[in-house]
């Protein structure tokens, strides 16, 4: 008798053991981030695991796991990489009428397999005083000849680049793309080198004279404790481009649900609350990110940057273009 108690004493033992955590596979590399999964482990008596690696190897991680992979979360930095893991089997729908409620239908994925939890926006930035802020107007515009040498914009092997062209194909079609994708590349003022606030500091500093930057980027250097990063950000200003027939590009950080999670209630929770008003506002105020919440507000600094329409495609355009959009790049040369 006592051997067939052992074995199940274990069992509800491993299951207990199971059931007070959550395994997060997250793409995201942020203190803030840090402090809301303690908030969450404070609240609910939830451990995080966090792995942390680019989107593509978690994937393939996922992949290689198969249905003995420990994950539960998978949070990515954009809504290409969800799309990713969902048309790869890696995700599953849940049902959450607290996510149905408060997430917008155009920041999740139309089968409930992944929830936007923050918002960015690809803008321009220029120098404060020149008059080239009076001429910026759409980003079918930016690949005009008349930006010859002025446009510094990060490589094509970004994700946030490989969306914003993936928009542009959604847009206007895959030749259209190649052609805008050529424009650009003829009108840097250099080879693309350096993340966002590089491409900031550049403008700043005079080497070209419009960035395409992500929001969240700019209103971290205005909270930088680096001075050269606070001088650089005062000297520039937001331009919110638009596409001829929608609105200004924007893109996700979002989380699902592993299709073979071991905690599913647990992963549930963990998401229901990034997407919390106390989450929310940590978000917003401390990694300079627009809530999906509209209970909650942006930071001061993205405010005062003024307000814009965000695009109107389906975010799911951006990882169904995304193979197109590398294609794209590589004939365009844009290295």
């Amino acid at each position: 008798m006592l051997k067939i108690f052992i074995p199940i004493i274990l069992l509800l033992v491993s299951s207990l053991y199971a059931s007070n955590e959550v395994n997060v596979y997250s793409h995201r590399h942020y203190d803030t981030d840090k402090k809301i999964f303690k908030l969450f482990e404070k609240e609910t008596g939830i451990k995080v695991n966090v792995v942390k690696a680019m989107a593509d190897e978690l994937i393939k991680r996922m992949e290689t796991e198969g249905d003995k992979s420990p994950a539960d979360v998978l949070i990515t930095v954009d809504a290409a990489g969800l799309y990713k893991a969902k048309t790869k089997g890696l995700l599953q729908a849940i049902k959450s009428d607290y996510l149905e409620k408060n997430i917008p239908k155009n920041l999740r994925d139309k089968d409930n397999e992944w929830f936007g939890v923050t918002i960015r926006a690809r803008v321009a930035v220029y120098k404060k005083g020149e008059g080239i802020g009076k001429e910026l107007s759409t980003y079918e515009d930016l690949a005009d000849p008349k930006y010859k040498g002025q446009i510094m914009v990060r490589s094509s092997n970004n994700v946030y680049n490989q969306s914003l062209l993936a928009a542009v194909v959604a847009h206007h079609g895959k030749e259209y793309a190649l052609k805008w994708a050529k424009g650009i590349v003829a009108n840097m003022a250099r080879s693309p080198k350096g993340d966002d606030m590089y491409q900031v500091k550049a403008i700043a500093y005079g080497i070209g004279k419009i960035g395409i930057v992500n929001t969240y980027y700019v209103g971290k250097m205005y909270g930088s404790k680096n001075l050269s990063d606070v001088d650089a950000v005062n000297k520039v200003k937001i331009f919110f481009p638009k596409f001829e027939d929608g609105g200004t590009h924007i893109n996700i950080s979002g989380a699902g649900v592993a299709r073979y999670s071991p905690n599913k209630a647990n992963a549930i929770k963990f998401i229901e609350f990034l997407a919390s008003p106390e989450a929310q506002k940590l978000f917003a105020e401390e990694n300079y990110e627009y809530p999906v919440l509209k209970s909650v507000k942006e930071a001061a600094v993205d405010k005062s940057w003024g307000t814009f329409t965000p695009d109107n495609i389906s975010l799911e355009e951006l990882g169904k273009h995304n193979a197109e959009a590398v294609r794209i790049f590589d004939s365009a040369g844009w290295k």
